[in-house]
């Protein structure tokens, strides 16, 4: 567990490791980078930790309830009430991801169902069907592939 020192930090320090902290984030441009980053930037337990958090507060947007969470994430009870009074009522920090991430997720979606809608057509026979159908059950695959 990580730990942090009893010592205060002046308000100047405090403030610019802060700045080096955001500004090192702001910096990381793409999945691979982010992976590396934090792979190298935080512990295993960190790093399950942070994702856990951002997963419950995705769910609750999904309209999960505790129990469905508690169950998928192996979480408790007030970690979820923790996160949850999060997003309800703190700056809006968690919400404006959560907004972006299920954006997206939503976008990527309609997309899928519009290249499956296009499988299907092309999948109804004739010469080079075979194609179709397996692009067809590739995506329905990566459809079900995520749990929530």
């Amino acid at each position: 567990m990580a730990q942090v020192s009893r010592y205060p930090l002046s308000q100047k320090v405090y403030e610019r490791i802060f700045e080096i902290l955001f500004e090192s984030i702001l910096k990381i441009k793409n999945k691979e980078e982010a992976e590396e980053f934090l792979g190298e930037f935080l512990s295993p337990t960190e790093k399950i930790m942070l994702a856990k958090r951002i997963s419950i507060a995705v769910l609750l947007a999904k309209n999960y309830d505790y129990r469905q969470i508690i169950k998928t994430l192996h979480v408790s009870f007030p970690t979820i009430a923790g996160v949850s009074g999060s997003v309800k009522y703190a700056g809006g920090g968690y919400r404006k991801v959560v907004e972006k991430l299920l954006k997206e997720e939503k976008i990527k979606n309609i997309l899928l169902s519009v290249v499956e809608g296009v499988a299907t057509v092309g999948a109804v026979g004739g010469k080079g069907s075979g194609d179709w159908w397996q692009l067809k059950r590739s995506i329905q695959e990566k459809k079900r592939s995520k749990p929530f």
